[in-house]
């Protein structure tokens, strides 16, 4: 069962099921949504996260994890953060596999004439390309990997 109480998403984990998760296309919602939605901003990719009918297909990423508690106020703050973030499944997003297609992506990019500018983007962004799932993001730093690499969003 799916529910929203007061803007916090909650997600019954006897629900869950991590070996379909792995099967079906999930979505990944990066940093830069999860900072919209936390504070309170109305932007489209944040109305898209709260649309959401099936909370249960979201994905989190360990790195988007980090990236989204480092911005937290205090140490108060950020464990209401990492509750409310830990309901969803929890993913590694680097393995020494993927380091070096993250490698080959950067290399495809540069030889476009497109430098990315933040590493930790290519990285969510390959995971997502060769995990199969979707990402949600209000970053333009992807637009590149989705025109040129395949990367699809939610």
């Amino acid at each position: 069962m799916v529910e929203r109480t007061g803007g916090v998403f909650k997600v019954n984990s006897t629900c869950f099921d991590g070996e379909k998760a792995r099967a079906r296309a999930m979505i990944v919602v990066d940093s830069s949504v999860w900072i919209a939605h936390l504070r309170g901003r109305h932007t489209p990719e944040v109305r898209k996260l709260r649309a959401l009918q099936e909370l249960d297909q979201i994905l989190l990423g360990d790195l988007i994890l980090l990236e989204v508690l480092q911005g937290a106020r205090d140490e108060r703050h950020a464990g209401m953060i990492e509750r409310e973030l830990r309901q969803f499944p929890i993913a590694g997003m680097l393995s020494p596999a993927l380091a070096a297609r993250i490698a080959r992506n950067y290399r495809a990019l540069r030889d476009r004439g497109v430098t990315p500018r933040r590493t930790i983007d290519m990285i969510i962004g390959t995971f997502c390309i060769e995990a199969g799932h979707l990402l949600l993001h209000a970053d333009r730093d992807f637009d590149p990997m989705v025109a040129h690499l395949g990367l699809r969003v939610a």
